[in-house]
């Protein structure tokens, strides 16, 4: 089955100068995807804008209406991290129609599974607030757009990202139709995402955060996949699964702790991936969230797309990271999760 691909120039257009979130990421993605020969493989999926219906399904109308106001006014800073120039508002309503467009493919049969490369990212966006780089939470307000229009049951979010997905946390926190389960270096920015985090009301035990030490690397993360993510997967039984994609846990990457590497992304997507052929006839969808050394995103997210391709060989040409961090059994962490969420 096809692979699909979002894109567009107007995601450049998001000016944040010096900023570590900047035009760079795509383009540095874009040009390897085309001199490795990856992209003539893939579908496009041109992406249109969010209408302001589709992005207050997540975000209050007074805080959509401000992020406009802002960048009409020139930009600025939302918050200590956050930047925003005259085009943000369209690049941020186009990221969150991008993955909306990509949900819609991979729904409507177009492809079978799709990647959504898109800024600015989204997961760090609550309600009414932007925060961590990110202006309109994309993948949540693609779930909410597939559960309304697919009338689906259940979705799985999983946010491998190194910071805790705290907007999407958010988001659907009391919504039992929607698995959240995100992996993160804790404690660290924004500083949720603790195991006592599960959910409330009628969703309670539909969030699973696994908060890991700093060090962890692919031995940690695949561990977490085999004992938490596949049972909890295949006991919500999702219709669909999207992807808060984010490589900066890889070990080169400077705003994190981590030691993943390119291969134990791939390792990551091709459990995803299994969960999603099994589960629910291979529907996927990846949107991009961190990931800021330019040579690991691009060789992580060419890994990721090979492996929605089926392609075996995956290039990692950085390989395991150096001696040096090194972190403690996340056995016992594990056994709480477990425990918590009442998982085999």
């Amino acid at each position: 089955m096809k692979a699909g691909y979002v894109y567009d120039p107007i995601y450049l257009k998001h000016d944040t100068g010096q900023h570590v979130e900047n035009a760079e990421r795509l383009e540095a993605i874009i040009s390897h995807l085309e001199r490795t020969g990856l992209r003539q493989q893939l579908t496009p999926i041109k992406p249109r804008a969010a209408t302001t219906e589709e992005l207050s399904l997540v975000h209050h109308n007074q805080y959509i209406a401000y992020v406009q106001a802002r960048a009409k006014r020139g930009g600025g800073w939302l918050d200590a991290d956050t930047a925003i120039s005259p085009d943000s508002y369209q690049a941020a309503i186009y990221a969150a129609g991008g993955v909306i467009r990509a949900t819609e493919a991979v729904m409507d049969g177009e492809v079978g599974s799709a990647f959504a490369l898109v800024r600015p990212p989204g997961h760090h966006a609550t309600p009414q607030q932007a925060m961590g780089f990110c202006l309109f939470n994309n993948v949540a307000i693609a779930a909410k757009y597939a559960l309304a229009k697919y009338k689906l049951e259940h979705i799985l979010i999983v946010d491998f990202d190194v910071h805790h997905g705290n907007g999407t946390q958010a988001t659907f926190y009391d919504n039992p139709q929607v698995l959240y389960i995100s992996t993160h270096q804790y404690p660290f920015y924004p500083g949720t995402g603790s195991i006592d985090e599960t959910g409330s009301g009628e969703a309670k035990g539909t969030t699973i955060n696994v908060p890991l030490p700093p060090g962890s690397g692919d031995t940690e993360y695949l561990q977490v996949f085999e004992q938490i993510v596949i049972p909890a997967t295949k006991r919500f039984n999702p219709q669909l699964i999207l992807v808060s994609a984010g490589y900066d846990p890889h070990w080169t990457d400077k705003l994190a702790l981590m030691q993943v590497s390119v291969t134990g992304f791939a390792q990551m997507a091709k459990f995803i991936k299994d969960l999603a052929d099994e589960l629910c006839s291979g529907r996927l969808v990846f949107s991009l969230e961190g990931g800021y050394d330019l040579q690991a995103l691009s060789y992580s997210v060419k890994a990721t797309f090979d492996i929605l391709l089926g392609n075996a060989n995956i290039e990692d040409p950085l390989g395991q990271p150096p001696p040096g961090l090194k972190v403690a059994s996340i056995a016992s962490l594990i056994k709480q999760i477990k425990e918590i969420h009442g998982l085999p």
